[in-house]
C-alpha cells in the first residue's frame, strides 16, 4: 500500500524560463534558503543564455538533483511562451507546480503557505485550485527595504488594440476577505501555483510570444476544472522594472513576425474581431467548462471586446454566481482604454497651448476625440520615459482603426499631424 504523504514531504515542481537574467542566480539562492523543505524543491529551467555574461552561470546547481537545466543558446531562443512549454516537459509527477520568473524574493516558508492556501481550498470544495497573482514588488538595489509587503490582485485594465487583455495589480480592497485566498479572475504567468497535473493539463502554447498568454491560460485553465484564487498573504516578491535584463526582442529584431502571429492566434482562440475559431488541441479549452462559463465568470466577452459592470467596478467574482446569458450580454460595457507613445523628439517645442488627439474607423471617421490641454502636455513632458503618453478611454461600439495627434504651438501654430494604426 503506497503510503499518503503528508504536507512537508509533497514535493513542488518549480518552472522558470529564464532569458540572460542577472537575477536567477540570486532567485534560486533566496528560494532554497526560504523554502521549509528545500529537499524537496524540484526546479525546471529553460537557461537561455549567452556565453559572454558571465554573471549568468549555474556551474553550482548543475549536479544538483534538484535542478533539471535545459541549456539554450539565446540565438535559439524563440520567445517565453516557448521556453515555458519546454519546461514542462521536465514535470515529473511532482506533487505540486510553481511557474515564476526569474526574477523573485521568498517569503520565509513560501512553501508551506502554498501548501496550506491549497489545502484549505480543497476543503471548501474546489477540487483544483489555481493561486496566481501580480505579486508584490521588489527592487534588487534597494533590497529588502523596497519590498511592498502586502498582498496584490489583478484587474482588468483594458483589450489591447491586438485583442490581448491587460490587467493591473492592485492591493486588496477593504471589503475583500483576505481570511482566506481570494477568488481571481485572472490568471499571472509570473507566479502561479496548483497541484502537478496543472503542467500537463495546461500546457503553454509554444507558438504564443508574449502578449496574449495570461488571458488565454486563465480561460483555458478554467475551462479545465481549475478555480483560480489570489494569495491572501505575501508569499515572495517579483520584480517588475526589467532594468538592467536584456528581453528576447532586443537580441531578435524579427521578434514582430512571431509577435503579429501570436495576436492572430489568440483572436482566433476567442473568435475576437470576425476570426474564425480554431481549435488548438491541447492548446485550446477544456472540456469541464465553457468558454461561455468563463466570460460570465470573468465579466468579459471577447468576441465583443466588453466587460460587465462588476469587472469595470472590480468587485470579486463568484464562481457559483450563475447568470443567464440574457442577463450576461444586457449588461456589457464597450469601453476602449489605449495608449499612444509620441517621442518628445516628435514633439520639441516647449510652447504646445493644445494637442488634437482623435480615434478614427476604417473610413476616416471620428470616434472620439478628447483634446489635450496645455496643463496634460506640460505633465507628460516630464515623463522619465521620453515618451509622451496620451492615455484615453471611452465607450465604443466600433474598434478603434487608427489614432491622430495634431500639436498646436503658441509660436509656430500648427505642427505636421502625428499618425498611427491600431
Amino acid at each position: 500500500m503506497t503510503r499518503k504523504k503528508d504536507g512537508k514531504t509533497k514535493t513542488i515542481f518549480v518552472q522558470i524560463a529564464a532569458y540572460r537574467d542577472p537575477q536567477l542566480l540570486p532567485t534560486l539562492k533566496d528560494m532554497f534558503f526560504n523554502a521549509d523543505n528545500p529537499e524537496n524543491i524540484r526546479v525546471g529551467i529553460a537557461w537561455q543564455h549567452k556565453s559572454e555574461d558571465e554573471w549568468d552561470n549555474l556551474n553550482e546547481y548543475k549536479n544538483d538533483d534538484r535542478v533539471k537545466i535545459i541549456d539554450i543558446d539565446y540565438r535559439e531562443a524563440k520567445g517565453v511562451c516557448w521556453a515555458r512549454h519546454a519546461v514542462q516537459s521536465l514535470y515529473d509527477q511532482e506533487d505540486y507546480t510553481l511557474q515564476l520568473d526569474s526574477h523573485h524574493r521568498f517569503a520565509q516558508g513560501w512553501d508551506t503557505k502554498l501548501k496550506d492556501m491549497i489545502q484549505i481550498l480543497q476543503k471548501d470544495g474546489h477540487k483544483k485550485p489555481l493561486i496566481t497573482a501580480y505579486i508584490p514588488s521588489f527592487d534588487p538595489d534597494n533590497d529588502p527595504a523596497a519590498r511592498v509587503n502586502v498582498p496584490w490582485k489583478m484587474n482588468f485594465d483594458r483589450y489591447i488594440p491586438e485583442g490581448a487583455v491587460f490587467f493591473l495589480p492592485a492591493a486588496f480592497d477593504s471589503y475583500d476577505d483576505i481570511s482566506k485566498p481570494l477568488p481571481s479572475r485572472f490568471y499571472s504567468a509570473h507566479f502561479a501555483f496548483s497541484l502537478g497535473s496543472f503542467a500537463t493539463e495546461v500546457r503553454h502554447d509554444p507558438q504564443m510570444y508574449f502578449h496574449g498568454e495570461e488571458i488565454s491560460i486563465a480561460a483555458r485553465a478554467f475551462t479545465y476544472g481549475y478555480d483560480l484564487f489570489h494569495p491572501n498573504e505575501v508569499i515572495c516578491w517579483h520584480e517588475y522594472t526589467r532594468k538592467g535584463r536584456t528581453k528576447h526582442w532586443d537580441d531578435h529584431k524579427d521578434w514582430h513576425i512571431t509577435n503579429n502571429s501570436s495576436h492572430l492566434r489568440n483572436r482566433k482562440l476567442f473568435q475576437m474581431d470576425g476570426q474564425e475559431y480554431e481549435d488548438l488541441g491541447e492548446y485550446g479549452f477544456g472540456k469541464e467548462r465553457t468558454l461561455l462559463e468563463y466570460e460570465k465568470y470573468a465579466g468579459l466577452c471577447f468576441k465583443k471586446r466588453a466587460i460587465s459592470p462588476q469587472t469595470k467596478d472590480k468587485v470579486s467574482p463568484n464562481v457559483n454566481n450563475q447568470v443567464s446569458d440574457e442577463e450576461f450580454y444586457g449588461c456589457l460595457l464597450s469601453i476602449f482604454r489605449h495608449c499612444i507613445d509620441i517621442s518628445f523628439e516628435q514633439v520639441p517645442l516647449s510652447d504646445y497651448d493644445f494637442w488634437c488627439v482623435a480615434f478614427k474607423d476604417k473610413e476616416g471617421n471620428d470616434i472620439h476625440r478628447q483634446d489635450a490641454n496645455k496643463e496634460e502636455i506640460d505633465r507628460m513632458k516630464t515623463d522619465p520615459d521620453g515618451y509622451c503618453k496620451v492615455w484615453r478611454e471611452f465607450q465604443t461600439e466600433i474598434k478603434p482603426n487608427s489614432w491622430i495627434v495634431w500639436p498646436h504651438s503658441e509660436s509656430q501654430g500648427w505642427s505636421p499631424p502625428i499618425t498611427g494604426l491600431l
